[in-house]
C-alpha cells in the first residue's frame, strides 16, 4: 500500500505523509485538501539535475513542466534548485514572473500561441520559444522585429514514435496536433524557412513522445531519430543544433502494480546512446534538455476528502461519496487513470470492503476510482487519494460552481498554505 517512501502509518492508525498526520491536516484545513511534500519535490529536481549534468554537457538541465502544477511557490523551488521551466500560457509565464523566476531559463510551448501571448512572453524576457509550425515561427519573427529583438527558438519535431501509452497522452506520432513530422519531410522545410528569418535565432529542436512511460527504450528511439535528423540537417543546410530537448514523459507509481523507475539510470542509458550517435555522425553533443513534470510532483502530493454517504446497491455495487471529485481530479473521468485510495483515519483495519469512490458532481462519470478495497467506510471518514501532485489541481475546474481546494506545503514537518482555499465569492468575482 505504501507506494512512496514519504508515506507511513502512526500508532493511531492514521496515514502519515512527509512526517505529518493527514487526519490532523484534514481537521486543521478542511477538505478537500491537497498536501505537497517539498522535500520530495526537491529530491526529484536534484535527481534530474545531477544526472543530466553528469551524463550530458555541464549546461544541460531539466525544465519543470509547469502544466503539471503551476503556482508561485513551485517556481521558487525550481529557481533555488537551479533548474529551468517550461510554460504553455501567458498565465503560467505571469505566475513565474511574479514568483521572481529568472525567465531566461523559461521555455514557452504551445501549438496555438496568440499574438498577445507572444508579445507578453517577449516583454517578460522568456529565453526560448518552442515553435510548432512555420506559420508560428513567421509570426514570432514579425513580432520580434517590431520589438527590436531577436528571439531564440527550438522547433518542435514529431519523431513518429508510439510509446503505447493512452492515446490522449501520446504526442509523438505523425498525426499528432503537436509539431512537424520528419516522415513527411515537412520538418526539413521548417528548418530551411526558419534559418532564413532575420529575427529568429534557431537553437535546436524539441520532441515529446508522450507521458507515463516506464521504459527507457522509447526515449532512446526518439534520440536516435532526432540525432539522425540533426545530422541530416547539417548536411543539407550546414546548420548544427546547439540544443536538443527530449521532452518529458517518464512514468510514476500510482499503484503497487506500477514499476519503480530509476530516473538517473534511465538518463545515463539515454546519454550513453547519444554519445555513441554523436561519434557515429561526427557531431558534438548538444546541450540536452528534458521536461519532467509528473515525475517531479506526482508522488509529492496527495488529496484528502471527507466521506459522505455510503450507497449499497444490492447485488451490484457499493458507492462512497466524497466532498470533492472531478472538479479537483478529472483524470479518471478523462482517461480512467488508476489511483491508490485509502481510509486515512483507519489504516490498520482490514481492506475487506469493495466500493467505488464517487465525486460530488451531478455527472455520472464523476468517479475517482472504481472497486477500491478498504475498510467499510462511514460518514466523516477521511479518504486519501495518493499521488495527486500532477495534473490534479492543475486541471481543476469550477464545474457545478464548486470552489477549488487549498494546497498546503509540508517542509521539515511544518505545514503552510501555498494556495488558499477558494470561496464562492472568489468564483463570481469576475462576473458582472
Amino acid at each position: 500500500m505504501m507506494i512512496c517512501n514519504n508515506l507511513s502509518v502512526n500508532e493511531c492508525g492514521h496515514l502519515m505523509f512527509a512526517g505529518i498526520d493527514t487526519v490532523t491536516m484534514a481537521k486543521k484545513y478542511g477538505t478537500p485538501l491537497m498536501l505537497m511534500d517539498e522535500a520530495k519535490i526537491r529530491e526529484k529536481c536534484s535527481i534530474y539535475r545531477n544526472a543530466m549534468q553528469e551524463n550530458f554537457t555541464p549546461d544541460s538541465m531539466p525544465l519543470f513542466a509547469s502544466k503539471a502544477l503551476s503556482f508561485k511557490y513551485i517556481y521558487k523551488i525550481a529557481d533555488s534548485e537551479n533548474i529551468g521551466i517550461d510554460c504553455v500560457s501567458a498565465g503560467e509565464i505571469y505566475t513565474a514572473v511574479k514568483a521572481g523566476f529568472p525567465m531566461e531559463k523559461a521555455y514557452f510551448h504551445g501549438n496555438s500561441k496568440t499574438d498577445d501571448e507572444i508579445r507578453f512572453a517577449m516583454e517578460s524576457k522568456v529565453g526560448h520559444f518552442v515553435c510548432d509550425s512555420i506559420e508560428e515561427v513567421s509570426v514570432i519573427n514579425d513580432i520580434a522585429k517590431s520589438m527590436g529583438l531577436t528571439q531564440k527558438v527550438l522547433l518542435r519535431i514529431t519523431p513518429g514514435i508510439d510509446p503505447h501509452t493512452h492515446k490522449k497522452i501520446s504526442t509523438g506520432s505523425v498525426d499528432s496536433k503537436f509539431g512537424v513530422a520528419i516522415e513527411t519531410k515537412q520538418a526539413y522545410e521548417l528548418v530551411e524557412k526558419t534559418l532564413a528569418l532575420s529575427n529568429i535565432e534557431l537553437m535546436g529542436y524539441h520532441c515529446h513522445i508522450g507521458s507515463q512511460i516506464f521504459e527507457h527504450e522509447p526515449f532512446c528511439d526518439a534520440a536516435k531519430i532526432m540525432m539522425k535528423f540533426i545530422a541530416d540537417v547539417q548536411k543539407m543546410y550546414g546548420y548544427t543544433a546547439k540544443e536538443l530537448n527530449l521532452g518529458g514523459g517518464m512514468g510514476v507509481r500510482y499503484t503497487e502494480q506500477d514499476p519503480e523507475i530509476d530516473y538517473a539510470a534511465n538518463i545515463k542509458k539515454i546519454a550513453d546512446l547519444l554519445k555513441e550517435l554523436c561519434s557515429e555522425y561526427n557531431l558534438s553533443l548538444p546541450k540536452i534538455l528534458m521536461e519532467p513534470g509528473r515525475s517531479i510532483v506526482a508522488d509529492a502530493g496527495l488529496t484528502l476528502y471527507t466521506a459522505g454517504y455510503l450507497k449499497e446497491i444490492t447485488g451490484l455495487k457499493n458507492y462512497i461519496s466524497i466532498d470533492g471529485g472531478m472538479t479537483d481530479n478529472p483524470r479518471f473521468t478523462l482517461y480512467q487513470s488508476p489511483y491508490t485510495v485509502v481510509l486515512a483515519n483507519r489504516m490498520n483495519e482490514a481492506n475487506d470492503y469493495c466500493c467505488t469512490v464517487a465525486g460530488r458532481c451531478c455527472e455520472s462519470g464523476d468517479i475517482i476510482q472504481e472497486d477500491v478495497m478498504m475498510p467499510k467506510p462511514k460518514r466523516n471518514d477521511i479518504i486519501a487519494v495518493l499521488t495527486t501532485g500532477a495534473y490534479n489541481y492543475a486541471m481543476a475546474s469550477h464545474y457545478n460552481k464548486v470552489p477549488k481546494p487549498a494546497v498546503v506545503m509540508i517542509k521539515n514537518k511544518e505545514d503552510f498554505v501555498v494556495i488558499q482555499r477558494e470561496t464562492i465569492e472568489h468564483m463570481i468575482a469576475t462576473e458582472v
